[in-house]
């Protein structure tokens, strides 16, 4: 039996972790824009997270579609008077 050669690479890509107010976490790709899953905790939400963007990059290479290219993430404070 022929192994089948796939031009599979490495991609690395953001993603923001936020603390879910119900507990859990939830995971946004900034780069892929609708891609986001949850977890019951910061584990689950990261295995989620890649099979999420799995599926994602899937799509967009069975439509043709170019794959991303990782999008900056810049996180900050501000303090403001209210």
């Amino acid at each position: 039996m022929a192994m089948r050669k796939t031009n599979k690479k490495n991609l690395t890509l953001s993603v923001i972790y936020e603390a879910a107010l119900e507990g859990g976490y939830i995971a946004f790709v900034p780069s892929l824009p609708g891609c986001h899953t949850q977890g019951d905790n910061l584990k689950e939400t990261k295995k989620n997270v890649k099979e999420a963007i799995s599926l994602y990059l899937e799509s967009l290479q069975r439509h043709n579609e170019p794959l991303p290219k990782d999008t900056r993430i810049l996180q900050g404070k501000v303090q403001v008077f209210v």
